[in-house]
């Protein structure tokens, strides 16, 4: 009786996050606020729907009470951060927040199947992260004067970077991070979002070539840092963003073929230097071949995707736990083999979504800073941009009501011999006061 349930609400679950997804889109067709509105209560409904259905199903297969004290956790915290946002924000974009939260339930399913203490535990990080999401836009709001700190954010960076070269652990052939009090933490993570201040910082006060110098220099520095730490994936993220800033602040193709080539020789000389970039590169060309010298991970990963097929095995139907720091590293891979390859696919499609919304959010920006830097929509310039909104569709109004009379007056037939006898009146008057004048 458990299997027949498990499949069939593997079947429910797919139809709802298919359902949820379409929502995504759909709703940037729609100008009214009420239907808006219904479509972001329907995504509401089918995430809470779908959470319920994944831990009754976890539930029944494990007999543990711990899950369901978990799921009701969760749900505190899904419905209350989606009621606090509301209240705090009231125009804060529903779609993101309803994507967040969705993309929180759908973590916390696939890590409660897979290890219920990580579970926990990243229920804890969420809260705090959440409760941080919910202070921050107002620090922003009343800070005025974080686009000064340029400086600062710099210092950050680098210190932070520098700290785990020399106190830092070697994971995995690279230096990510170091434990404190037994919670491991990785700076990088922080740093990233810093470089991004420092460099929107750093371009809203200047873009002239000079400056431009100085902020690649210190950008390059960063990379460096974590080449000499063997992150090399973080010292890729942040080479790609700085790319993408410098292009967005200039407009200058030129900065980014020069960036392209030189990011290309690096790539070289770090093949060449670092044994473990070599063989990442062996195991992405030919993850099979590669088996058992460093592509175990990756074949296992892909392995679980061709086993869970389009509709994915069910809730512990499959075997995750074969694919190493699955929870970790390969979470998708987990995913796609029990819930299948059309649920992962919505997954992505929901992120693209969020993607979409960011930059739609960040084109009705002016100020430079939180263009390039922030992508978080401050209250006063939401109030000016509905304002100017208010202001357009008033104007269109006003011209179609002018359009309107004009069409009704030019059909009107009394009007229109009204105005041709005034029209040779004053051209009769026009002649006798001719003929006054001779």
């Amino acid at each position: 009786m458990v299997n027949i349930i498990v499949q069939l609400s593997k079947y429910l679950m797919i139809l709802m996050i298919t359902v949820y997804t379409y929502l995504c889109f759909s709703i940037f067709g729609y100008y009214d606020p009420d239907k808006k509105k219904r479509c972001l209560r329907k995504q509401n409904v089918l995430m809470f729907v779908m959470h319920l259905t994944a831990f009754l199903v976890m539930y029944l297969e494990k007999k543990d009470t711990k899950i369901l004290a978990l799921y009701l956790m969760q749900v505190t915290l899904l419905g209350g951060t989606i009621l606090l946002y509301s209240f705090i924000y009231p125009k804060v974009s529903r779609l993101v927040v309803n994507n967040m939260c969705m993309l929180l339930s759908i973590g916390f399913i696939m890590i409660t199947r897979l290890n219920y203490d990580k579970a926990a535990k990243q229920y804890l990080i969420a809260a705090a992260g959440i409760v941080l999401c919910l202070v921050i836009p107002i620090i922003i709001r009343k800070a005025r004067f974080l686009p000064e700190w340029r400086i600062l954010y710099g210092i950050i960076g680098i210190v932070s970077l520098a700290v785990v070269v020399v106190v830092g652990k070697v994971s995995y052939g690279a230096m990510l991070g170091f434990t404190v009090a037994g919670i491991n933490i990785q700076p990088s993570e922080l740093v990233k979002i810093v470089f991004v201040f420092f460099v929107a910082s750093s371009f809203k006060r200047s873009t002239e070539f000079k400056d431009i110098v100085v902020t690649t220099a210190v950008a390059a520095f960063h990379v460096l840092i974590l080449v000499a730490s063997k992150d090399l994936g973080a010292a890729l993220i942040i080479f790609v963003v700085y790319l993408v800033m410098l292009y967005v602040a200039t407009h200058q193709p030129l900065y980014i073929l020069a960036g392209l080539g030189a990011g290309s020789a690096g790539a070289v000389v770090a093949y060449h230097l670092f044994t473990h970039v070599k063989t990442r590169v062996n195991v992405w060309r030919d993850p099979f071949g590669t088996y058992d010298k460093g592509g175990y991970q990756v074949a296992q990963s892909l392995f679980a995707i061709g086993t869970g097929g389009w509709f994915g095995a069910g809730l512990y139907q499959g075997q995750p736990d074969t694919i190493p720091v699955s929870a970790e590293d390969f979470i998708f891979s987990a995913i796609s083999e029990e819930m299948g390859l059309i649920y992962a696919m919505c997954l992505i499609l929901i992120c693209v979504s969020c993607y979409v919304m960011f930059l739609n959010i960040a084109m009705q920006l002016h100020n430079l800073f939180y263009k390039m830097g922030l992508y978080i929509l401050r209250e006063d310039e939401e109030e000016d941009i509905e304002r100017r909104k208010k202001e357009r569709l008033r104007a269109k109004r006003s011209r179609q009501e002018s359009v309107a009379g004009y069409r009704e007056a030019e059909y009107d037939p009394q009007r229109a011999k009204r105005s041709q006898k005034a029209r040779k009146e004053a051209a009769q008057g026009k002649a006798r006061k001719k003929q006054r004048v001779r």
